[in-house]
């Protein structure tokens, strides 16, 4: 059976958000808060979703972006790690998870299609 401590303090940490939870994907879980699919955590860590001008916090402590192996590549996500000092506040964590649930957002955002 999967040790699911990580996740399960990972899910305490973000309670103040809404409607927020862990499915199950590829061997990862990725979190959503409502219907927006903000975070991944894969093998003891936790990414959040970014886009450019949210990862520069990221990158500046060194955190690296989410990536997989597909068909023989390396492929890189618009997530990054959080990072640990981060990880451990609460305070600090919801208020950068409430970020990359805004980034989520926009993306799922679909334009209006055109007449």
């Amino acid at each position: 059976m999967a040790d699911n401590s990580f996740k399960d303090f990972v899910l305490d940490q973000l309670s103040a958000l809404p409607d927020v939870r862990a499915r199950a994907m590829f061997g990862a879980h990725g979190i959503y808060s409502g219907d927006h699919f903000f975070a991944i955590l894969d093998e003891g860590r936790l990414f959040f979703k970014t886009d450019p001008a949210t990862a520069t916090a990221y990158t500046d402590r060194n955190m690296p972006p989410f990536t997989y192996e597909a068909k023989g590549k390396t492929l890189t996500m618009s997530y990054h790690e959080v990072p640990p000092e981060v990880l451990e506040s609460v305070p600090e964590l919801v208020a950068w998870a409430r970020q990359a649930i805004r980034v989520a957002a926009k993306k799922s955002k679909k334009p209006a299609a055109k007449k």
